[in-house]
């Protein structure tokens, strides 16, 4: 894997085998920060990367000089491989791993985000109440983006805040944007 751009452009690291996340493919990665350069600066942002696995959306922030990235992942050997990548790329001190449900998390976190990331499995049933709760505890910062990665199978258009979906290939990103 790779850093696509950015102060950490090219930098690559290796994920172990039979790692339990699927990571986001480069294909998709670059298209969606493609979307977001176009739409926002992303300098000193405050992020949420939810389901953050390798941790690859959150070095792709922090390349682009995001401010701070908070990477929850329920999986121990996630946060720990998140936690040593972040260290040898000398970034940890602008990213905080936290080992968590993304339900509960969502349900109990105080802070509020310019953006949040969550690339659940494919095949979460969560999704909806996931959404929902982001929105009902008022997450996002004014004008804050809600990016929600998902398979083909899955239709969020019906929901409240939905703006539009792009995909890559097999991989969807749905948008959502909530007004005060």
């Amino acid at each position: 894997m790779r850093v696509i751009s950015g102060i950490l452009k090219a930098r690559r690291f290796s994920v172990p085998k039979n790692f339990p996340s699927r990571p986001t493919t480069d294909f998709a990665k670059e298209g969606l920060f493609n979307v977001l350069e176009h739409q926002m600066s992303m300098f000193d942002l405050e992020i949420l990367d939810l389901c953050s696995g390798t941790g690859n959306i959150s070095f792709e922030f922090l390349s682009r000089e995001a401010g701070h990235v908070t990477a929850v992942d329920s999986n121990d050997r996630c946060v720990a491989f998140i936690r040593k990548t972040a260290a040898e790329f000398g970034i940890g001190e602008h990213m905080q791993t936290i080992r968590a449900d993304i339900q509960q998390f969502v349900a109990r976190t105080e802070r509020r985000y310019d953006l949040i990331f969550a690339d659940p499995p494919y095949k979460y049933d969560g999704y909806v109440a996931l959404i929902q709760k982001i929105q009902e505890r008022e997450l996002l910062n004014e004008n804050g983006t809600l990016i929600v990665e998902h398979g083909k199978e899955t239709n969020l258009s019906t929901m409240d805040g939905y703006q539009l979906t792009r995909n890559y290939g097999n991989v969807h990103f749905s948008f959502f944007k909530w007004t005060s």
